[in-house]
C-alpha cells in the first residue's frame, strides 16, 4: 500500500461565515486541508487517473462558500471534511480555517482531524 499527504494550502474565498452582524455580508476566510490518501498499492504510473486529483476539494469549498453561509467556524470545517471523506481512499483529514479581517492584529480560526472509521491513527 502507498500513503500520501495531498494538501490544499491557503484557499481564500469571501463567503458568510459568523454570527455578529457585521459578519453579514461576505468576508474573507482562509481555509488548508491536508488529506491521508490511501492507495491499494505503489504508484506505477505518473498519471492523474491513479491518484486523488485535489481539483474536487477546491471546487468544493468554492461550492461551500457560494452558499448561504455558516454560523460557526467548526460547522465549515465539518462541511469541509466531510467534502474530503467522501472519497473512500481518504483514510483521515485535517482542516483549518482562518477569518481574517474579524482583528486589525490577529486572524481567528479553527482546526478540525476527521478519521475514517476503522482507519489507522
Amino acid at each position: 500500500m502507498a500513503e500520501f499527504t495531498t494538501i490544499l494550502n491557503g484557499l481564500d474565498v469571501m463567503m458568510r461565515l459568523g454570527i455578529h452582524a457585521h459578519e453579514a455580508a461576505p468576508q474573507r476566510v482562509r481555509l488548508s486541508v491536508r488529506m491521508t490518501v490511501a492507495y491499494p498499492e505503489p504508484l506505477g504510473a505518473d498519471a492523474i487517473e491513479q491518484v486523488l486529483d485535489y481539483d474536487f476539494v477546491r471546487e468544493g469549498i468554492h461550492a461551500l462558500a457560494a452558499g448561504p453561509g455558516f454560523a460557526l467556524q467548526e460547522t465549515l470545517c465539518e462541511a469541509v471534511a466531510a467534502l474530503c471523506l467522501a472519497d473512500a481512499r481518504v483514510r483521515q483529514v485535517w482542516v483549518q480555517s482562518m477569518k481574517l479581517d474579524v482583528y486589525p492584529d490577529a486572524a481567528v480560526g479553527c482546526e478540525l482531524v476527521r478519521v475514517r472509521p476503522g482507519s489507522p491513527r
